[in-house]
């Protein structure tokens, strides 16, 4: 599809933002769009335009996570940041040293981790604190979907670790350099993204058999589970390459769908929080939503040079979608009725 106006196209529900600084990520706190920005600021959206909240006043946001109404900033002034709807902000981690803050995780229930160098810190919703130590710099974490359980991700694997328990971290090793890690919904698989321009992951249930999938051009930075738990979309090539789990065995054996096909690589992706849909964010700023039933696609944004997307997210009811780009563009979609 190119990105011509005779095509299908919802550019007309974008409004368009000006948060004026890299987006490093977006989220909706509950209903309101927030965009994490390089600058070390938040721009929360309002109906009379962005109200900026200054939760890194002397560095950069690195990364963020969110859930229902919170966001997590981390920054290279070494502070975990917990910014709310509202416009509240607390500090609620430092690391030692001010080390930068390398990943962010959070649990529905409350509980968040951080982790800088090797130190990962996870702090249930009690406010109790455990420390692991990683093998090696702790890229990745995230929540299992089920239970207080982190996974963890670094050189030669993926920890699973649980931090209320005093048993060591079970290791699921594979060689190379792990970069993030994502959970299956259902909580069977455990797949990384990679340095070597791969994926890999596990089955945890029955076996801890492997998945290696590879063939990829560039690097795997975005990743995002369709509603059902079925499907893994990805980027890193010039369509999203979306893996089939919907077995026992993941996709072992099976070939990925490719999605928006476009002569620019694909940077971010994020499915319907319900409808089969895969929106599709390219490095040359031009956003797709792909619709899986039929493969048809619809334009959001056309390219844009310089203005490659770095950030997409969507409203828990999908009515809404929010991104953010290299250059200081953003923009909300509001779907039609």
């Amino acid at each position: 599809m190119s990105d011509s106006v005779s095509h299908p196209s919802l550019t007309s529900h974008v409004t368009p933002l000006e948060p004026g600084a890299h987006v490093v990520a977006a989220h909706f706190l509950k209903d309101a769009p927030a965009l994490a920005l390089s600058d070390g600021t938040v721009a929360l959206v309002k109906e009379d335009g962005l109200n900026t909240i200054a939760a890194h006043p002397e560095s950069g946001i690195l990364v963020a996570a969110a859930h229902g109404d919170r966001l997590l900033t981390g920054g290279d002034d070494g502070r975990v940041v917990e910014i709310r709807a509202g416009g509240a902000v607390e500090q609620v981690g430092l690391a030692k040293g001010g080390a930068w803050i390398d990943a962010l995780a959070l649990h529905p229930d409350g509980a968040l981790a951080w982790s800088a160098g090797r130190m990962v810190v996870a702090r249930d919703a009690k406010g109790r604190e455990k420390i692991f130590t990683a093998p090696s710099t702790a890229r990745g974490l995230v929540f299992a979907p089920k239970g207080y359980r982190l996974g963890v991700a670094h050189y030669n694997g993926v920890s699973l670790w649980y931090p209320n328990l005093e048993t060591p971290a079970e290791v699921v090793s594979w060689k190379g350099s792990h970069i993030d890690v994502t959970w299956s919904p259902d909580g069977r698989f455990v797949v990384s993204t990679m340095q070597e321009n791969a994926l890999h992951g596990w089955r945890l249930q029955p076996d801890r058999g492997h998945m290696r999938m590879s063939g990829y051009p560039g690097k795997v930075r975005s990743v995002s589970w369709s509603s059902d738990g079925n499907w893994l979309a990805t980027g890193g090539a010039e369509a999203a390459i979306v893996w089939p789990f919907d077995s026992k065995e993941g996709p072992t054996g099976k070939a990925p769908r490719e999605c928006g096909v476009r002569p620019a690589r694909v940077s971010r992706v994020a499915f319907h929080p319900k409808a089969p849909v895969l929106a599709v964010g390219y490095e040359d700023g031009c956003i797709l939503l792909v619709r899986f039933t039929d493969a048809s696609e619809l334009l959001v944004r056309p390219a844009v040079r310089d203005s490659g997307i770095t950030a997409l997210a969507w409203d828990a009811r999908g009515n809404r979608m929010l991104f953010g780009c290299a250059d200081g563009k953003a923009g909300l979609l509001t779907l039609p009725a």
